[in-house]
């Protein structure tokens, strides 16, 4: 782990020192001799305060790039191209994503030590949301409904998409744990292969804790998810990771960006993912814990089936997996935590508050009020 004075989003909603230092622009003219696209004067306009790779905003001549560098030990040019691929195809299907941009050897990703860096065209539109924390409902109802139905357009476009699993856990929300018969038997055998996830669950009653907290959630899923087809998605759907065109309610969604979380999973488990972010104040409690937004679930919802229908049952089961949705990728952060940055705080709050305090809020009355919503509205 590497600090600087660059603050970037902490997980309590406040602003931290990065593990990752900020972009340089010592960096930025190494990468102009190996990116065609990093073409005459370069200079860094912006550094994000996203808090698991250092990105930037660049301008060269009249042209702006989105840079994003990150930890070799987190994503290797290797585990960039999965995403790479899949946005490739999304584009070929006529879906507006930000383009990957090559490198001279044609790479899309290029490794230097202890760094893996990509390069994005700047996305068509204005991003709305980059001065919001992430995982924040949107402004308007009206922008939930336009992010559905952008997801519904993706989910149709990756119809045709088909490629393994993604080669890593960290920082991916994949839905193997929800989709087994026994959760806690395949995440027992993948540990000896998860060597930071382990050494943090030995600490912990963890098999206890998921029987109790995640386990009954699970139960109710019965076979109806490993009856959905797989199908790769977002996995990240927030409308922070969207671009617009317009201003205030008649705002229209105009790019996608920032693929990161993105596997083979289900729809479902993208517009789960979708209302868990979009439509649960996770991070403004407003001293009776978090504050549900049933007027966003809903308008999410409208906006998918508007453009991709789902049947009374496929919606039962969507509002039935929201408890369980965010299992993989929170273990995922555990791992990170323990094993890449070092941070055994963050790890406890990804252990606590995210992978067993999500699930126990369904459990009390604002998250059922909003489950049977859902329900309701099948």
């Amino acid at each position: 782990m590497v600090q600087s004075d660059h603050r970037v989003q902490g997980l309590d909603n406040d602003h931290v020192i990065a593990d990752w230092p900020a972009i340089s622009d010592t960096e930025l003219a190494w990468l102009r001799g190996r990116y065609p696209a990093l073409e005459g004067d370069c200079q860094v306009l912006w550094h994000s305060p996203r808090p698991f790779s250092a990105a930037a905003l660049v301008q060269c001549g009249s042209q702006r790039y989105f840079l994003k560098r990150h930890p070799a030990s987190v994503r290797t040019p290797a585990v960039l191209g999965e995403e790479h691929r899949f946005i490739a195809h999304l584009a070929a299907a006529g879906l507006p994503v930000t383009q990957v941009l090559p490198a001279h050897d044609g790479a899309t990703a290029i490794e230097a030590g202890r760094w893996t860096y990509e390069l994005h065209a700047q996305g068509a539109g204005e991003d709305l949301y980059r001065d919001r924390p992430s995982w924040t409902p949107p402004l308007h109802p009206a922008h939930a409904w336009q992010a559905g139905a952008m997801l519904a357009r993706l989910h149709l476009a990756a119809a045709d998409y088909h490629a393994p699993q993604r080669s890593t856990h960290l920082l991916v929300a994949r839905d193997d744990l929800i989709r087994a018969r026994d959760p806690l038997a395949l995440l027992r055998s993948t540990l000896p292969d998860r060597p930071g996830l382990a050494s943090y669950l030995l600490r912990q009653p963890w098999q206890q804790d998921l029987q109790r907290a995640l386990l009954p959630w699970h139960a109710a899923l019965g076979a109806r998810l490993q009856a959905e087809p797989a199908l790769w998605g977002h996995n990240d759907w927030h409308v922070s990771n969207l671009l617009w065109h317009g201003q205030g309610a008649a705002a229209r969604v105009s790019t996608v960006f920032d693929f990161g979380l993105a596997s083979p999973a289900s729809a479902l488990f993208d517009l789960a993912t979708a209302m868990e972010r979009n439509a649960v104040a996770w991070l403004d409690t407003g001293g009776n814990g978090p504050l549900a937004h049933a007027d966003i679930a809903l308008a999410l919802l409208a906006g998918y089936r508007e453009v991709r229908p789902l049947s009374a049952p496929q919606v039962h089961l969507l509002a039935d997996l929201l408890p369980v949705v965010h299992l993989d990728f929170a273990l995922s952060e555990i791992e990170y935590f323990q094993w890449v940055t070092g941070s055994a705080a963050n790890a406890d709050v990804a252990y606590h508050t995210f992978l067993l305090g999500h699930a126990q809020w369904f459990a009390g009355s604002a998250g059922r009020a909003l489950l049977d919503t859902l329900h309701a509205a099948a």
